[in-house]
């Protein structure tokens, strides 16, 4: 399991993570919301160790270096200047130190042009081009930040069944989405995150309550307003 324990982050003497604790189990889908500001990406950052000077403790049960085992899609992914899709599937596993694989397979699902510089895709294939790199590296957790966006309905639900098979094969996959859908319909288990701190675990039982909690706790008084205007 990859665990995460009153971890605490600030930047100077703002706060943006207070004491929050979160577990990662193999097999399971973990979603993560929260609103703009809340922590989320500070927390995934820490996790995967992109940031520094923090207080807490994260760690792989098993044992390992947590980058070891595991992939990260970052919200807004990076791709050199004239390099080709092929390219950079090829230049994050040599950098991993792993063998350049034959990657028809995984393109014939995603099906994206790869020998085009990857500069020139769009949002959406760019997304796609950053996932089809950790699928190919077969880890065993999976840290993926807003991954449904810039993707059209016919790679949503595309990307929900990969999510999903992934899991089944004892992936276990941090979860990150503005689109409560995509994380109740995909997730075993939600933490929400309220002003960097973990307000609460929702099980799968439980997710019929999320968003109406998630309304009053984000929005109380807006709704006192809502109701007297309609």
């Amino acid at each position: 399991m990859l665990e995460i324990r009153n971890l605490r982050k600030a930047y100077g003497s703002h706060i943006v993570l207070h004491d929050a604790s979160l577990t990662l189990r193999p097999g399971t889908i973990h979603g993560l919301v929260g609103a703009n500001g809340a922590g989320k990406t500070t927390l995934i950052n820490c996790l995967y160790g992109l940031e520094s000077d923090f207080s807490g403790t994260i760690r792989d049960t098993a044992g390992s270096a947590v980058r070891e085992r595991t992939g990260l899609l970052p919200y807004e992914p990076y791709f050199y200047p004239r390099l080709t899709g092929r390219e950079y599937l090829e230049f994050c596993l040599q950098a991993r130190g792993r063998p350049v694989v034959d990657f028809t397979g995984w393109n014939q699902l995603l099906e994206l042009p790869l020998d085009q510089f990857a500069d020139e895709y769009s949002a959406g294939m760019r997304k796609k081009l950053a996932l089809l790199a950790l699928l190919v590296q077969q880890f065993n957790y999976l840290i993926l930040d807003e991954p449904f966006n810039g993707l059209d309905l016919e790679a949503n639900l595309l990307l929900k069944e990969i999510l999903k098979r992934l899991r089944d094969r004892g992936t276990g996959i941090l979860l990150t989405s503005h689109i409560l859908g995509a994380l109740t319909e995909t997730s075993d288990e939600i933490s929400v995150l309220v002003g960097g701190r973990v307000q609460r675990h929702y099980t799968a039982a439980e997710f019929g309550t999320l968003e109406n909690d998630l309304l009053d706790s984000l929005h109380r008084e807006k709704l006192g307003l809502l109701k007297k205007l309609l």
